[in-house]
């Protein structure tokens, strides 16, 4: 992969990030630490409304004779959907070139521990 030098810390490290005093390595991108002037995380909240609207019809569909059955499995999947719809969130970076969301994911722990990691960085770089 690539060579760190023997005086560089590493703050956090997996299989697809990187976060050193002077580098932040993503999946495909590398960033300067000292280009990234603030880090925080963003959360990308995630739209329900076409579940809803599959529930409104099921629920709909209900009162009718011929499409009862078709309404409780649209019923069904639409609550599925809705309560199976989860909110990402992301490592959103400020640079002296704007703002990037630089690494998404469900999991927000994973998220929270990149972001410890790239302000000890921060403060490190002083």
């Amino acid at each position: 992969m690539e060579a760190i030098t023997q005086n560089e810390t590493i703050f956090y490290h997996d299989s697809s990030i990187k976060v050193t005093q002077s580098r932040y390595i993503t999946h495909s991108k590398t960033y300067a630490m000292r280009n990234i002037s603030s880090v925080y995380i963003f959360e990308i909240i995630k739209s329900k409304n076409k579940a809803l609207l599959l529930i409104i019809v099921g629920f709909i569909l209900l009162f009718s004779k011929e499409f009862f059955w078709m309404g409780i499995i649209i019923l069904i999947l639409g609550f599925w959907w809705f309560f199976t719809i989860k909110n990402q969130y992301a490592v959103r970076i400020s640079t002296n070139a704007g703002e990037v969301n630089s690494i998404v994911s469900k999991d927000r722990d994973y998220i929270q521990k990149i972001v410890n990691a790239l302000n000890e960085a921060i403060i490190h770089r002083g």
